[in-house]
This record gives C-alpha cells, sequence and structure tokens, in this order.
C-alpha cells in the first residue's frame, strides 16, 4: 500500500511545485482524515492554483525565474533547507574578442609610436663626401628664392650669406612672371664648380596659383615614360622646359659644353625638376644635344611624384635628399589631399599611419598607379629612440625598392624636418664630418676612391632594377633592356657634331615627338603664348 508520504513526494518531484521535507510531517499529525490528504495530493497533481491548507501555515507560491517555490519554514535548521546550485556563467566571446582588440591596439600604438626615421635607413651603407657636397649649396640657392635683394639679404645671417655672386644669377622668375604655371626659380652660373644651375622654391601657402598644380591630379591620370606621375606637376615642367629651354641651351654652349646642368629644387619644386629632369633626359636636343651624364638632379624634401618603376629607372640621375622624420616622402596620400588638410596635418598622417597598417606591402608595389619619392635616396639622421637631443648627422644612401620610406613617423619633427632651412644647416653639418673623417682615414688616392665609388653607384643601380623586375614591379625593366637605349642615345648626342644632317633628321624627329608633349599638356593664349591646360586630362 503506497502511504500518502511517498504520494506527496512522488508529486512534488513530477511537478514545478517544490514541498518541503518539514512540510509532511504536519499533514499526517493535523486533523484531516485521509480522504481530504489525498484530496490535497489530487488538488497539486491537477496544477491548480494554489489550495489553503489549515496545517501548512507556511504554504506560499513566489515565482522566481520562472518556477513555484515554497517559503522554507523558519524553525527549520539550515541542513534541512533544499540545496539549490547556480551554474556559473561562462566568458562571454564578445569580451574575448574584445580583450584581443585592445592588446592589439596597444601593441601597434606602441610601435607606431617608437617608430623613428632611423629605421627607415638602417641597414644603408653612408654616402661619400664627393656624391654629397652640392647639397648644402643647392640649398642655399634654392633658398635664395626667398630673397627680394641677394646683395641685401633678409633671410639670412649677413656673415655667410648665401655664398653666391649676384653677378652670376642669369634669370629670376617670380610668382607675377611665371603667371601660376609654375613656382618661381632661378637660374644661376655657377662659374666656380662649372655647373648650370636652375633652383625651384618650395609651396607658397599664400599663393592660390601653387595649390591648382597639386589639385590638377587624379590618382592614374596621368602615364608618362611607361608609368605614372603627377598630372599637374608633369604640366608645369613642360611649361618650364619650354620657356627655359633656350636659356639653358645658351649658357651650356657659350662655356664650351663643359658645364654640368643641375636641376635643384624642395618640396613641390622637388616634383617639378624631377619631372622636368626625365624630360630633358627624353628630349637632349632641347639643350643642344647635352650628355646624360652632365644631367643631375637634387630633390630636396621630395614629393611622391612618379610611380616605382620610373623612381628606380631614372636613380641615376635623379637624387633625393630626407631629413630624418620629414612626412612628404613618406606620405603616399596623393598631395592633393595632404594639401587640402593642410591645417588638420597631425589628423591626417594618423589616419593614414592606421590605414596603410592593414595594407600588404606586395599590393602597394603591385599598384602600378601608386606614387614615390624619386631616384636615389639620401637620408639624414640624426635622432635616435629615447635619446634627448641631437647626435652629430650621418647620411646614408641606397636605391631601396621595397620599404621606400613606407612608414609613416608620428613625431612632432615630421612637419619642422620639411623646412628648408633645417635641412642645409644639417646638411652643412654632415658634410664637414664626413670631409674631417675622410681626411683622417686616406688610405689610397682620391681619384682612385672616385673611381671606385663610381663603379659601386653603376653596380647598385643595376641591382635595384633587377630587384624592381623580381619583385614583378609594373612596367619595370632590367639592365639588359635598359642599356641598349642608353648607348643609342649616346651615339647619337656624340655624333651631332660630325655629321650635320643625320644629327637634323635625328633632331628633328625629336622635336615632334616633344612638340606632341606640348600640345597635348599646353594651349596656346590669344597673345601666342603657351599656357597650362587646365581641362585637358591626357593620358600618355
Amino acid at each position: 500500500m503506497v502511504s500518502c508520504q511517498d504520494v506527496i513526494i512522488s508529486l512534488s518531484l513530477s511537478s514545478r511545485v517544490q514541498i518541503t521535507r518539514c512540510s509532511i510531517p504536519r499533514i499526517f499529525h493535523s486533523t484531516l482524515d485521509w480522504k481530504s490528504t489525498f484530496h490535497v495530493v489530487e488538488e497539486f497533481g491537477r496544477r491548480k492554483p494554489p489550495i489553503k491548507l489549515p496545517l501548512l501555515h507556511t504554504l506560499t507560491h513566489r515565482q522566481k525565474k520562472g518556477t513555484h517555490t515554497l517559503s522554507r519554514n523558519p524553525r527549520t535548521s539550515p541542513s534541512d533547507a533544499p540545496t539549490t546550485s547556480k551554474a556559473p556563467k561562462p566568458m562571454s566571446v564578445s569580451c574575448g574578442v574584445e580583450c584581443v582588440f585592445v592588446l592589439g591596439c596597444a601593441r601597434w600604438f606602441w610601435k607606431r609610436c617608437t617608430y623613428v626615421g632611423t629605421y627607415d635607413s638602417a641597414t644603408w651603407p653612408p654616402a661619400a663626401a664627393d656624391e654629397f657636397e652640392p647639397v648644402p649649396r643647392l640649398c642655399r640657392l634654392i633658398r635664395a628664392n626667398y630673397e627680394p635683394d641677394l646683395r641685401n639679404p633678409q633671410h639670412c645671417k649677413p656673415a655667410t650669406g648665401y655664398r653666391l655672386n649676384p653677378d652670376w644669377v642669369v634669370k629670376r622668375v617670380t610668382h607675377e612672371d611665371t603667371l601660376g604655371d609654375a613656382p618661381p626659380y632661378l637660374i644661376y652660373a655657377d662659374h666656380e664648380h662649372k655647373e648650370i644651375v636652375l633652383a625651384v622654391r618650395g609651396l607658397n601657402l599664400a599663393k592660390e596659383s601653387d595649390y591648382k598644380v597639386l589639385l590638377d591630379n587624379r590618382l592614374g591620370q596621368q602615364m608618362f615614360d611607361g608609368g605614372y606621375v603627377h598630372h599637374g606637376l608633369l604640366k608645369s615642367a613642360v611649361w618650364l622646359l619650354n620657356r627655359e629651354s633656350e636659356t639653358l641651351k645658351r649658357l651650356w654652349v657659350e662655356n664650351g659644353s663643359e658645364y654640368g646642368m643641375v636641376f635643384a629644387g624642395h618640396s613641390l619644386g622637388s616634383g617639378v625638376v624631377s619631372l622636368l629632369t626625365i624630360l630633358v633626359v627624353n628630349h637632349r636636343d632641347r639643350l643642344g644635344g647635352i650628355p646624360k651624364d652632365k644631367i643631375r638632379c637634387y630633390a630636396i624634401a621630395p614629393a611622391r611624384c612618379m610611380s616605382l618603376n620610373l623612381a628606380v629607372k631614372y636613380a641615376n640621375v635623379i637624387h633625393s635628399i630626407v631629413l630624418q622624420d620629414d612626412f612628404l616622402p613618406r606620405t603616399a596620400t596623393p598631395l592633393e589631399d595632404i594639401f587640402k588638410s593642410i591645417f588638420c596635418l597631425p589628423c591626417l598622417l594618423f589616419l593614414v599611419c592606421l590605414r596603410d597598417t592593414f595594407i600588404p606591402e606586395g599590393r602597394k608595389l603591385r599598384d602600378p598607379r601608386r606614387l614615390y619619392a624619386p631616384g636615389r635616396m639620401y637620408h639624414i639622421v640624426e635622432r635616435n629612440f629615447c635619446r634627448c637631443g641631437r647626435f652629430p648627422p650621418e647620411v646614408r644612401t641606397a636605391i631601396p625598392v621595397d620599404g621606400r620610406f613606407e612608414h609613416i613617423v608620428l613625431s612632432c619633427n615630421a612637419t619642422s624636418d620639411h623646412g628648408i632651412i633645417w635641412i642645409e644647416r644639417e646638411a652643412e653639418k654632415a658634410l664637414q664630418l664626413m670631409k674631417d673623417q675622410s681626411s683622417e682615414t686616406v688610405t689610397v688616392p682620391p681619384t682612385v676612391q672616385k673611381f671606385e665609388r663610381l663603379k659601386t653607384i653603376e653596380k647598385e643601380h643595376r641591382d635595384a632594377l633587377e630587384r624592381a623586375v623580381s619583385l614583378n614591379v609594373p612596367h619595370a625593366v632590367d639592365s639588359a633592356e635598359k642599356e641598349p637605349s642608353e648607348n643609342n642615345e649616346g651615339e647619337t648626342s656624340g655624333s651631332a657634331s660630325k655629321d650635320v644632317s643625320s644629327t637634323h633628321s635625328k633632331s628633328s624627329g625629336g622635336r615632334a615627338n616633344w612638340d606632341e608633349v606640348v600640345e597635348k599638356l599646353l594651349k596656346k593664349n590669344k597673345t601666342g603664348d603657351l599656357n597650362l591646360e587646365r581641362d585637358n586630362n591626357v593620358t600618355q
């Protein structure tokens, strides 16, 4: 026979109503008979609303977390209380993802904030004093564009001055003369060093015409000489060569065709003279057939103005000088976007740094439209991480293909290192140190040293060309494909003085190509002068 106690216990296990153990004896010691007891059990089994039992004076219904419970009798001991266990909550997946994200951001922030410009050229060899010697002198010539009167300089110390002879200044052109087609420049016949120098100044923030040159570009808009270039800077270079080619040709011929042709520029002017050098190399008849080895370009604080294949191809002609943490050679953002945000430059640099972190190196190299700083790089380093002050400047040089100033340096000196004044001072110090070290450690004659250095430079250029081909850089050519064209150009220029008729036919072909370039990029006004074609989108 099944007792009422067993029925009530089974009922409590099978239903959602929980009856404590202390409540059962009170039922059997009550005045209720068995029938009334089974009636209570039957009522519980049917899950009807709570029934008031006279002996279960503590019986109440409490709804907690979706279950009905009977309150425990306060007279019962803790050992008699029902045991309820709560399962521990597992760590949320979102919390783990957040922790990983925070740690990753902290690591990235630490690496970016501790990255200094010295790391970009850590593996580069030191530069020689002979190849770096023109840099301080050319910086002073570029600074001379800022002076209204070179005989009474206002922006330079009277004791030192610009160390140039004002009588050797052949021509000076201001913003009013260029009408916004090019930055101001001067032409200087340096008879002391046997050079004809065309020096172009940098961006003038107060001139709208300089911004027009910068903003005249879109990514992949202008293709030139097998690569991509900045459209506005190319048009400015074409205008400049078309206007001053006769002056430069006359100076070169008057000085016995022995002087070198040097193009120098800072910031905005560096992009103009870099593309001007490419034009002169491919149209040397415009300057009287000058040999290629007499053409040099020095881009101070260079702008990214040409694709990687052109930057490596003309590394034996174009030389770029970068001071420590300069932002412009490292910023892959188009120049027009940089100077649109010139008043929020730190924010822009941080966003560019964050974006470039997630772009693979191979993807950057395979993008033919991505622009780079031109030519061989000379990096002036003077600061290290966690070191106060500046140490004696050191100059390193190389022709990098991958890792070509691809990392933005989040430094308070990123903008000050772009100034032409600081570059000129540090370059002068570095040159003096190099001369002092070379004079102390001379073991072979200087002529032999210079010859060996020239061979090393040529080898570095060939290695860079082969490296670009091995990395599948678009439109890159190795030395084997490039050397015959140079020899043919040399033969053409060398035969200019021997066979007039053949030279006329070849040069006329060169002029036809140049006229085609001018026709595409320039337009004539009512007076017959050539001005920049503002609305012409040409892909050459």
